[in-house]
C-alpha cells in the first residue's frame, strides 16, 4: 500500500506579514498531483491543519478545496488535529464527510477506532490520535495523572488492544501530533510543554508498522517505522536550511517500509545573513539572496542609520533586520541592576543612549533635552507633592 504522508499545513498562516496564501494553494495543487501520479492508495495528514482555532475564511476555503478534489480523487485521506486545531470545529461533519473517505480523527475517544483499508496482502487497520492535551483527557484515559507521555501511551495501549482483535496479519499505521524523543524542533512550532513534560518517548509506538508523525516542521526520521513529514513551508527563518517534502510510504505485505521524499514548491527560498551594513550592500557573495526572503544581523559596532531602507534597496525582501555588535555589547554578564546601581537618572539615561548606539557618545544636545525633561519631571511631582500636603 502506498501512503502519502504530511502534516502542518497552518493554513491561514503569514511569514513575518507575508502573505501565503498564494504558496498554500500551490502546495495544495502539488499535494493533488502527487496523489494522481504516484498512485498513491492513501493520504495521512498529522494534524495542524489551520495555524489557529478560528482559521480565517480563506483558509477555510483552501481546506474545503482540497477536501472536494481528494473525494473527486476516490483516495482515502486520513486527518488528525493538532495542538493548533480547534478539534471540535475541524471534526464538524465528520461522520457524513467520512462517507466521502475523508476521515477527520478529532474525538480523543475514537483512538482505537480504525479507518479500515486494504490492498492485495490483506487489510491495513489506520487510527487516527489527535493531538491529546493531558489536562483534558486524562480521565477519559482513566489516569489520575500524567503528561504527554501518559495519555499518549494509554491511547497506543487501546490501540494495541483493538489491533490484537484484527485478524492475523492486519498492518497498522497511526497518526500522532506529538514531541517524540530524538525529534529536532524549529522556532516556529508552539510549545506543548503546558500539562506535562512534552517530549514522549519512540516506543510509545511500538507494535505499529508505522507512524506518520506530525508537530515538528522538519522532515526526519527518528526509525524506518516513526518518521516527521515536516510542514510543507518554511514558518519560520530556523527553517532556512530544512528541505520542504512530504514522505512517499511503501508499506509491504509483511509490513515493513521503504519511504522516500516528494519536494514541495516554495514561493521563496530564505536567507540569513549576517555583518556590516556596508559588507552586505557592497559584497558579491550576497548577491545570490537578493530576491530571497532575508533576516539580516548586522555587526556593526554603532546602530546604522536607516538600515532597512538600505538593506532593501538590494534585498527588496528583507523581513527581520537584528543587530548584534561584534564587540557584544558592555558588561553581558553584569545584571541591569548592577550596572545603573549608584547612578543617577540622568547618568541612566545616557548609559541607555550609548547601549543602543556603540561607539556613539551622546550629543551636547541630546544632553541638553534629557536634563531638561527630567527637570521638568522633578518639578511636577514637586508640585503634587505640595498639593498633597
Amino acid at each position: 500500500m502506498r501512503l502519502l504522508h504530511t502534516s502542518d499545513w497552518h493554513l491561514g498562516r503569514s511569514f513575518h506579514r507575508e502573505s501565503l496564501h498564494d504558496a498554500q494553494r500551490a502546495f495544495l495543487d502539488h499535494l493533488v498531483a502527487v496523489v494522481r501520479s504516484e498512485g498513491v492508495d492513501a493520504v495521512l495528514v498529522a494534524g495542524d491543519v489551520y495555524d489557529r482555532a478560528l482559521p480565517g475564511l480563506d483558509a477555510v476555503a483552501l481546506f474545503d478545496d482540497a477536501l472536494h478534489r481528494l473525494a473527486d480523487l476516490g483516495v482515502p485521506t486520513v486527518f488528525i488535529s493538532g495542538n493548533h486545531d480547534s478539534a471540535r470545529r475541524l471534526g464538524v461533519g465528520a461522520g457524513l464527510i467520512g462517507q466521502a473517505g475523508i476521515h477527520l480523527r478529532t474525538d480523543p475517544g475514537e483512538c482505537a477506532e480504525p479507518v479500515l483499508l486494504a490492498d492485495q496482502h490483506g487489510p491495513v487497520a489506520v487510527y487516527g490520535l489527535p493531538y491529546l492535551e493531558p489536562t483534558l483527557v486524562r480521565e477519559r484515559f482513566g489516569l489520575a495523572k500524567g503528561g504527554h507521555a501518559a495519555v499518549l501511551g494509554a491511547a497506543m495501549d487501546r490501540v494495541r488492544a483493538d489491533l490484537a482483535m484484527r485478524p492475523e496479519g492486519t498492518r497498522a499505521v497511526v497518526l500522532a501530533h506529538a514531541f517524540v524523543t530524538g525529534g529536532a524542533p524549529s522556532d516556529s512550532e508552539r510549545d506543548i510543554a503546558v500539562g506535562g513534560v512534552a517530549a514522549v518517548p519512540a516506543s510509545v509506538f511500538d507494535g505499529v508498522h508505522y507512524a506518520a508523525l506530525g508537530h515538528l516542521h522538519g522532515c526526519q526520521t527518528l526509525a524506518p517505522h516513526l518518521r516527521y513529514s515536516g510542514s510543507p513551508l518554511a514558518y519560520s527563518f530556523s527553517e532556512a536550511r530544512q528541505r520542504k517534502t512530504m514522505w512517499l510510504v511503501d508499506l509491504a505485505a509483511d509490513g515493513s517500509v521503504t519511504a522516500e521524499r516528494v519536494d514541495c514548491p516554495q514561493p521563496r527560498p530564505l536567507a540569513t545573513l549576517r555583518g556590516t551594513l556596508e559588507a552586505l550592500l557592497t559584497e558579491e557573495a550576497y548577491a545570490e539572496h537578493e530576491q530571497s526572503w532575508v533576516q539580516v544581523t548586522l555587526t556593526d559596532a554603532a546602530r546604522p542609520s536607516e538600515p532597512m531602507e538600505k538593506l532593501r534597496r538590494r534585498f527588496p525582501h528583507t523581513l527581520q533586520l537584528l543587530f548584534d555588535p561584534e564587540d557584544g555589547g558592555a558588561e553581558p554578564s553584569r545584571s541591569y541592576a548592577a550596572r545603573v546601581s549608584g547612578r543617577d537618572d540622568l547618568e541612566i539615561a545616557e548609559g541607555f543612549l550609548r547601549h543602543v548606539r556603540p561607539g556613539a557618545e551622546p550629543e551636547p544636545d541630546e544632553l541638553g533635552w534629557l536634563r531638561e525633561g527630567f527637570e521638568r519631571v522633578r518639578e511636577g511631582a514637586d508640585r503634587k507633592a505640595d498639593l498633597a500636603r
